[in-house]
């Protein structure tokens, strides 16, 4: 069998011939299997775009099977992520919770008490406090921060942990 000339269709005039001769041939292919609700023209144009990705990989005798192997393909992939998006849209999303009445309610309880708890704090043991534990910053970059040095943080943040304590019995902290 003789080696074609043109053994890769990298080539901008060799591509173009291929995409004149089988685009409309692809669209019409990828219409009449699966019809217009996934649009054929993008999918046919997405086959190109992957043909001349793999140009060099791809001879110009196996440009036709690879497009439209490529772009079936494309297609039962479009197709397989519709029903996915379908199934999750019949689901209908859980309006409960596993927690009681009471927990919900305790739980929103002891946020207005550690809110007033916070409010209580003085405004420089607050900051330190909510910049480690609610930011996660370090002592040394709140004292960087803040422009003072790392023990005044670490006594801002002890002090107000211990004030958290005392106002919320059973408060821990990570």
């Amino acid at each position: 069998m003789p080696k074609e000339l043109n053994d890769h269709i990298c080539e901008d005039k060799v591509f173009e011939r291929v995409y004149n001769k089988y685009s409309q041939d692809l669209f019409n292919f990828l219409y009449y299997k699966y019809g217009s609700q996934i649009n054929p023209n993008d999918v046919s144009q997405d086959a190109f775009i992957k043909l001349w990705d793999n140009c060099k990989k791809v001879s110009l005798s196996k440009a036709k099977s690879f497009l439209f192997t490529v772009a079936n393909n494309l297609m039962l992939n479009e197709l397989k992520h519709q029903k996915v998006v379908l199934k999750y849209q019949k689901e209908k999303p859980k309006h409960y919770t596993n927690e009681s009445p009471e927990f919900i309610l305790e739980k929103q309880q002891f946020l207005q008490r550690y809110q007033k708890a916070l409010e209580n704090l003085n405004e420089e043991q607050r900051i330190a406090f909510l910049l480690n534990k609610v930011e996660g910053k370090k002592h040394s970059e709140i004292a960087e921060l803040l422009g003072v040095t790392q023990k005044v943080v670490e006594y801002r943040i002890y002090s107000a942990f211990n004030n958290l304590k005392k106002e919320l019995e059973g408060f821990k902290i990570k």
